[in-house]
């Protein structure tokens, strides 16, 4: 019967299977920084979308909890925090003043 190409003289090497990426999703430490872009890009332009995509994306590079030794993902969520709160306030700001002036 056949291995299928699996035999057990197989050389182990870190290209092998689970060494190189992850086959559940994106690497923790991309998404951490892929936060961080999206919180500093978000004080600039589309800081109601980029906001809460900076949250998200630092958060999950946490792992799902406050984990301190993954700082680009803990600065992202931060910032994706503020980012969202500071997007609310101007958009809550437009509908009060509506007199044309800056």
């Amino acid at each position: 019967m056949g291995s299928f190409g699996y035999t057990s003289r197989s050389r182990r090497s870190p290209r092998s299977r689970g060494r190189m990426w992850s086959r559940t999703g994106p690497d923790r430490a991309t998404l951490g920084i892929v936060g961080l872009v999206c919180a500093v890009a978000g004080f600039f332009v589309l800081g109601i979308v980029l906001g809460p995509v900076a949250i998200v994306c630092g958060w999950l590079g946490m792992g799902r909890r406050w984990a301190s030794d993954r700082i680009p993902a803990l600065v992202a969520f931060v910032l994706g925090a503020i980012d969202t709160v500071l997007a609310l306030v101007r958009l809550a700001g437009v509908g009060t003043l509506s007199d044309g002036t800056l």
